[in-house]
């Protein structure tokens, strides 16, 4: 692809409604819900950004009229209402006959000026840069009603030009998703490796031994406040610990009163979220330094001496031992079912006795997640270079070059 970095004459701007013809699918009622002469339909979770997620399907009634006024055709763009707005993907006759449902747009264009591919990148440009929010101006639930979508303004380059980018933009796409499935075979082969190791009869097996966690943790009651060389941090199932941010507003802070209670987390402690542990919310803090977390968080210091901290940590975490958790949670729902920190440190592990099979058996997990993390952090960079290339293409900052033949 040959692009030049010099402006050229502006691209025209247009709104939705000069572009497509904009709809909003069926709402359900109670005739729809009853009736037994039922169709599928799409509802706002099945529609993710640049594809369909059909592992749910629901089905509703409509009458012959609506059959008519929500069927979906080839090449119709469907666009999230509520949820992650402007959420968008194109039907290509994955299901014969197919409708959907008024939490979603349908928009089909009304002539040749636009194409629905470069509406699609477009939409999801000016969504990651926080434009499509603004436009909604969202109080508390984020909504793109018909009458706003209508006016979203959208700069339209000549056809030729759009399946360019199209076409740039959708390589990066293919290595992205080329990528995750590779993240994906990866996590199955570590989930085999764990289940291997860590579930029967391996708890019989020779040199190997069940042990309690609280022989290798032990709570740590350290606490301070953040500061410049302890920041605040945050938990969470995709990242471990990792730096506050507004994603995470919804935990327990402090008020500024001076009192040191938030708990300090040193490199190599475990932090699990007491509320949250069955979903997967533990993680070992891989971060260089001392940090503070919510007093929502327990923390754990490993004894180093008496067993290797990257295999603990493989144990703890393995889906098997979340499984287990999940099975030993207390309270009620108004008390949000924790895992208390008496019941986690009771809490059984297989674990080789000698130490040298225990590095072994460290050593070769943490190649096979390393892979993972490697494949996690390159399908990062493609979304970061996607998302360089969205900004510079889309806006004329960068202009692809086409033959006369393609212009024409």
């Amino acid at each position: 692809m040959e692009m030049r970095e010099v402006k050229k004459q502006q691209w025209p701007q247009y709104l939705v409604e000069d572009l497509f013809e904009v709809q909003l699918g069926k709402m359900l009622n109670e005739e729809a819900r009853n009736n037994q002469d039922v169709l599928p339909y799409l509802a706002n979770f099945n529609v993710q950004w640049g594809r369909f997620d059909f592992s749910r399907l629901n089905k509703m009634y409509f009458s012959e009229k609506e059959k008519e006024k929500f069927s979906l055709k080839k090449g119709d763009l469907l666009v999230c209402e509520g949820g992650e707005v402007g959420r968008c993907a194109i039907w290509r006759e994955e299901i014969e006959p197919c409708f959907y449902q008024k939490a979603l747009h349908r928009l089909r264009p009304l002539g040749n000026t636009i194409s629905t591919e470069f509406m699609l990148y477009y939409l999801q440009f000016i969504s990651s840069g926080r434009m499509l929010s603004r436009l909604t101006l969202e109080s508390s639930i984020a909504h793109l009603t018909r009458e706003t979508l209508l006016k979203v303004p959208v700069v339209v380059p000549p056809i030729a030009v759009q399946k360019r980018i199209v076409d740039t933009l959708s390589a990066w796409d293919t290595a992205i998703e080329k990528t995750e499935r590779l993240i994906t075979a990866k996590e199955r082969l570590l989930r085999s490796y764990y289940y291997r190791l860590f579930v029967p009869p391996q708890q019989g097996a020779i040199g190997w031994k069940r042990y309690r966690a609280n022989r290798f943790l032990r709570p740590r009651k350290e606490v301070s406040i953040p500061t410049g060389e302890m920041p605040l941090y945050s938990l969470t199932i995709e990242d471990g610990v990792t730096p506050k941010t507004d994603r995470y507003d919804r935990e327990f802070l402090v008020k500024d009163t001076g009192a040191k209670t938030y708990k300090v987390v040193h490199p190599g402690d475990i932090v699990y979220n007491p509320a949250n542990l069955r979903w997967g919310a533990i993680a070992r803090s891989e971060v260089g330094h001392k940090v503070v977390v919510s007093p929502i968080y327990e923390v754990l210091e490993v004894d180093g001496d008496s067993v290797n901290p990257d295999l603990l940590t493989h144990a703890l975490t393995c889906p098997r031992q979340i499984g287990i958790f999940a099975t030993k949670v207390e309270g009620t729902l108004i008390e949000r079912m924790a895992v208390k920190l008496d019941t986690f440190l009771l809490t059984e592990l297989v674990l080789p006795i000698e130490r040298s099979n225990q590095d072994k058996v460290a050593e070769f997990l943490n190649d096979a997640k390393g892979e993972t993390y490697l494949l996690r952090a390159l399908r990062e960079n493609l979304r970061t270079q996607k998302r360089g290339l969205m900004r510079k293409l889309l806006t004329g900052e960068w202009r692809v070059k086409v033959t006369d033949t393609e212009a024409a």
